[in-house]
């Protein structure tokens, strides 16, 4: 394909401002739609395209596929097609939205991530990964220049040019994120997308990718004998769960589904240690400021007019505790309020994608109907939440605290 430049017009409507991004296998514009007159996005093919018509109709098929595949962190597809440019190329197209954000590849140039924002950032394209999978798409690129780093959390960039799984096509990738199996001209499998995810995952964590070679030619000659590299100063499961994404045999690694429980067990595990190390910090602050109080009770009246002349002063604010309200003393609503309040907080269930908070609510309303408390029962409730917890879309700390708020509700009807 001949080289495109600024105020080059794709299919006599996409002009092309400049060039925001470049992976290995295509360009993105920002560019302008002289038809609807508004800002959007190009990403232009850099290899040139087929011109038979079954490389046409496969092309076709492959982006009608991924613009019926609508998930809220892959970018939706405007337009897709093949046109002449101004220099006799031939360049095939994406049409996408102009979104506000910065590609995670400079991120990373900035340094490695804290794991945690690094994990988050996997569990959020692993989810992505996954249902592109179960559709049978498979994306091809998942690098860092694919990604973009918005106000509402990484978007996945690339899906409009995705392949069907077991298609034999030539597009390997970027070098340094492609399995070691398309070298050898394997097909299109699932498992090229989590090697790529484990080579993002090493790079967000190390600041570097898991092996030096960056060009075809320097892949194709390495040689890779020895156990993928492991990441160091991160906890255990998420360097294993790395080491296993980058193994050099496609069914040693794990699926998408996989990935995603994994990495929920780890960022709730973490949320929760946090919770037990922050709950002894303030246990234990309390125990000496109660500690103090009774030593001040039982002080003689002489001791006591010395330390506190205002007898109206009370026990420091750090002796006061909130506790939770029992359950026997509130009503039914202020339950029900709880387990909403519960599931909506930044922590623990911050990660809990917004079609599930709304999935649980609706179950908990039919479950627990408003003017029929006496009918309710929580067992629909709980098995939904073990499905949720199962499918890796609630994270451990968030399913323990909705269970403590659903003991809640169950005592709370009980006193009805």
């Amino acid at each position: 394909m001949s080289r495109l430049e600024p105020g080059d017009v794709l299919a006599r409507r996409y002009l092309l401002l400049d060039p925001l991004a470049r992976g290995g296998m295509s360009v993105i514009w920002r560019a302008f739609d002289q038809s609807l007159h508004r800002m959007i996005a190009v990403k232009v093919l850099t290899a040139s395209l087929h011109t038979g018509d079954d490389e046409r109709v496969s092309a076709r098929s492959e982006a009608r596929a991924a613009a019926r595949f609508i998930h809220p962190d892959s970018i939706e597809i405007y337009d897709y097609g093949e046109t002449v440019t101004t220099n006799g190329g031939v360049a095939a197209y994406v049409v996408m939205p102009l979104l506000d954000g910065t590609p995670l590849a400079e991120r990373i140039e900035q340094g490695p991530l804290p794991w945690p924002e690094a994990a988050a950032i996997a569990l959020r394209l692993a989810r992505v990964l996954m249902a592109g999978h179960a559709r049978g798409l498979v994306h091809r690129d998942v690098t860092a220049e694919n990604v973009l780093l918005t106000s509402d959390g990484p978007r996945l960039l690339d899906f409009g040019i995705a392949a069907w799984a077991g298609d034999p096509d030539d597009d390997r990738g970027t070098p340094p994120y492609v399995a070691p199996e398309r070298l050898l001209g394997a097909p299109t499998h699932p498992a090229v997308d989590v090697y790529a995810l484990g080579v993002l995952l090493h790079t967000m964590l190390t600041g570097r990718t898991p092996y030096p070679e960056t060009t075809w030619e320097e892949i194709e000659a390495a040689r890779r004998t020895e156990p993928p590299p492991r990441v160091p100063g991160v906890p255990y499961a998420v360097a294993s769960l790395c080491q296993r994404c980058l193994a050099h045999a496609p069914d040693e690694r794990p699926t998408a589904a996989e990935i995603v429980s994994a990495l929920n067990s780890a960022i709730g595990a973490a949320t929760l240690g946090r919770h037990v190390r922050r709950g002894l910090t303030v246990a234990g602050s309390a125990a000496i400021a109660l500690s103090a109080l009774l030593w001040f009770q039982q002080a003689g009246p002489q001791q006591a007019a010395i330390r506190q002349p205002d007898s109206t002063v009370g026990p420091p604010p750090s002796a006061r505790l909130v506790e939770r309200t029992p359950a026997s003393a509130i009503s039914v609503e202020q339950a029900l309020d709880g387990f909403k309040s519960a599931l909506e907080a930044r922590t623990p269930c911050g990660a809990t994608d917004d079609d599930v908070v709304l999935d649980l609510k609706q179950v908990l309303r039919a479950a627990v109907p408003p003017h029929g408390p006496s009918e309710a029962q929580t067992d629909g409730v709980r098995r939904k939440l073990s499905d949720r917890f199962g499918e890796g879309r609630l994270a451990p700390a968030c399913l323990s605290e909705l269970q403590a708020r659903l003991d809640d509700i169950d005592a709370a009807l009980k006193q009805n």
